[in-house]
């Protein structure tokens, strides 16, 4: 599924993120950027140890922030990396949390002279974030970016298994109005 927003064009797919041919894709790390499981672990298999070399010089990322290291040998010639929030509740501020993450990284791409770029779905694996109400977060905040800032042309969300992009493409039709 895909639309268009302004010259940029928002995408959802069922994917492997290690094997996009997006200019960038965006690793859901922790915050010691020492690699773990799920799209992190995969990142740091499928680039290579260039990567975890980066993330050791770089030190740590907070919550809700991005740093960004070479893609080693990926496809994308870069990785952003943020940390998303571990869902308590919702009540601690999750949701500011994971709306910084995506946004971080769309500005950090922006200022990288990035025009493509590739998300999983952040904070829904290990940190326990529900998937719908993280759909909503990540679909209305890259919307609302690219609706202000035309030089990324391409944002993808590569998601894992048929359920999660059901999830995002049912909110991107509510986000969007047309569902």
């Amino acid at each position: 599924m895909e639309i268009k927003i302004n010259k940029s064009t928002l995408s959802l797919v069922e994917g492997d993120i290690t094997k996009q041919d997006t200019e960038a894709i965006v690793n859901a790390a922790n915050k010691t950027l020492r690699g773990g499981g799920g799209v992190d672990g995969a990142i740091h298999r499928a680039g290579g140890p260039t990567i975890l070399e980066e993330c050791i010089k770089i030190g740590h990322c907070e919550t809700g922030e991005a740093v960004i290291t070479t893609g080693g040998n990926l496809k994308a010639k870069y990785v952003v990396h943020t940390v998303g929030p571990v869902y308590r509740d919702g009540l601690h501020n999750e949701p500011k949390l994971l709306q910084n993450a995506y946004r971080n990284c769309l500005q950090l791409a922006s200022s990288k002279g990035i025009r493509s770029i590739a998300f999983p779905s952040i904070s829904t694996g290990a940190y326990g974030y529900p998937l719908e109400e993280a759909a909503g977060i990540a679909l209305k905040t890259v919307i609302t970016y690219l609706k202000e800032h035309s030089d990324i042309e391409v944002v993808r969300f590569v998601l894992f298994g048929q359920k999660a992009l059901e999830v995002y493409e049912r909110k991107l039709k509510t986000v969007t109005g047309n569902g």
